[in-house]
């Protein structure tokens, strides 16, 4: 949407002399590409594709029927959520331990397909489709490539983690959504204020003043922070991306002022931008967040809902009593998450640390039978399991892609790493602060639509530019080729123990390809 401006008097030349049209394009930068409708029907065909992978044979496995691993949590409250009108009433202890959001979004796949497999896991699975959808579009934003969003769209569909989380009734493949769609209004944010500064240079009124013109309401930059609220509503360690997110656009919009030849570009964005971003990112994703808990304040028996009544906490009193019940709620189970430490010498046997997820060098298995009771794989004892991996021809490549994508930051200023960075950063870091806590592989499933992207921006510097010569494009399109071809191959290999299909006892060892994968 088109801010309405003021035009102030015209400035024949910008600072120093420069002509104006010098500083539009430097802040448009590369244009899009004009394949607007080829884009569209790459986009449409590869979400299609994935799609079709995500809902083969949904409903298997399950536990006899019943939901396997941390399904067994949130399945059984999205039913509760379907029969109370949104909320749950589970009062076991702590059970209850995250946001509702996730599982009332479970629980219209319940409604719509009933209490089994194919219910449960139905949204899910939409999730991790449209995740293929953004991912595409990001990456072409990035690149400025239609070819390249189509290449970021394959590996997405070939990534293990995003492929078996669309397969599970659990809450991070609607977290790995909502950030990634904050992700892309950041980016979308970013263009708009450049287009708008290139407006205001070329009419020539950009530098009236040493802070630079105002810049008009930003439906982008809000459209993050109610992505982000929802991210947050889904779980608790959203609020690393609004901070994050919420730094992101600050930096962007100095650079933007900066390169526009504003005199004073960060105070420009203290007086123009702060106030807004903190409205928009900030208060937005709070107001959100709180909307997602619709359902609770509204009713009488959720869990905890008269908290503070029952347990006698007096604090809070200056809060409106709805409120204060929810920040007491909060405050309890956050204590319950951060306290859940690992036993000594009696660690959960598929725990993993954050330094084992970039590469994700311990995997989690979330079922597993095997015996004569299993048949379909040629042989009398067949095993079927499902186990939560990372693609390795891309995990794998981790370390040289964070390295390479840091070193791009630093020496080359290229913003397209640092966003990507920072996202990746957001769901990694924070992981550090209590390394004593209980932690999971899945928990590292938002990092993975940015590992992609940023193996993305690594291929299109090995495809080269558009117009480089015949022999080095071509290069470069073979290297691409060939590297797409392994992850897909590698993919193909996973795809048993990402799908529960029987295979022999050989084949199962064949997959377990490290040691701290068993």
């Amino acid at each position: 949407m088109t801010a309405v401006l003021p035009r102030p008097r015209r400035a024949e030349t910008g600072p120093a002399g420069q002509p104006p049209s010098d500083r539009e394009a430097a802040l448009l930068g590369t244009p899009m590409p004009v394949d607007r409708m080829r884009a569209l029907w790459v986009t449409l065909v590869i979400t299609t594709i994935g799609g079709v992978l995500r809902l083969w044979n949904l409903g298997h496995p399950t536990d006899g029927g019943s939901p396997v691993f941390d399904e067994k949590h949130y399945v059984p409250q999205a039913w509760q959520m379907l029969r109370n009108g949104g909320y749950e009433d589970n009062y076991g202890y702590e059970l209850v331990v995250h946001p509702p959001l996730a599982k009332q979004l479970m629980a219209a796949g319940e409604w719509l397909l009933g209490y089994n497999g194919w219910g449960w896991r139905l949204t899910a699975a939409v999730a991790g489709t449209l995740i293929i959808l953004l991912v595409i579009r990001i990456a072409r934003r990035l690149t400025r490539s239609t070819l390249l969003g189509a290449v970021a769209g394959v590996l997405v569909i070939c990534d293990g983690v995003l492929h078996l989380q669309s397969r599970m009734g659990m809450l991070d493949i609607f977290q790995a959504l909502f950030v990634v769609a904050a992700f892309a209004c950041v980016l979308l944010d970013r263009d708009q204020v450049r287009e708008r500064l290139a407006t205001a240079a070329g009419e020539g009124w950009a530098w009236n003043t040493p802070f630079g013109p105002r810049l008009g309401f930003r439906w982008w930059r809000f459209g993050a922070g109610v992505m982000l609220g929802l991210a947050t509503g889904i779980k608790w360690s959203g609020m690393y991306w609004v901070i994050a997110f919420g730094l992101l656009t600050i930096a962007f919009d100095v650079a933007a002022r900066r390169t526009a030849g504003i005199a004073r570009p960060w105070v420009g964005m203290l007086r123009r931008d702060l106030a807004p971003a903190l409205w928009s990112i900030g208060v937005i994703s709070v107001l959100v967040y709180l909307s997602t808990w619709w359902a609770w304040f509204a009713s009488e028996t959720a869990t905890d809902r008269h908290y503070a009544e029952i347990s006698g906490d007096g604090s809070l009193a200056f809060l409106p009593g709805a409120l204060r019940e929810l920040v007491l709620y909060t405050l309890n189970v956050l204590d319950f998450h951060s306290s859940l430490a690992t036993p000594d010498g009696d660690p959960h046997p598929w725990e993993s640390k954050p330094w084992t997820w970039p590469m994700g060098l311990r995997p989690m298995l979330y079922h597993h039978e095997s015996g004569n009771q299993i048949d379909g794989c040629g042989q009398s004892d067949c095993v079927q399991a499902t186990m939560l991996i990372g693609t390795p021809a891309m995990w794998w490549l981790a370390l040289p892609v964070l390295g390479w994508g840091l070193w791009r930051t630093v020496f080359r200023a290229d913003w397209r790493y640092a966003a990507v960075l920072v996202g990746y950063g957001a769901g990694l870091l924070p992981w550090f602060v209590n390394l004593d806590r209980q932690m999971y592989f899945f928990y590292a499933t938002p990092l993975a639509p940015f590992l992609i992207l940023g193996l993305t921006l690594v291929l299109g510097h090995l495809l080269g530019r558009a117009k480089a010569s015949f022999e080095r494009r071509g290069t470069g399109l073979l290297v691409v080729s060939l590297y797409t071809g392994l992850v897909v191959a590698n993919f193909v290999w996973l795809w048993p123990i990402l799908v529960g299909e029987p295979i022999t006892p050989e084949r199962w060892n064949a997959e377990l390809w490290l040691p701290s994968w068993r």
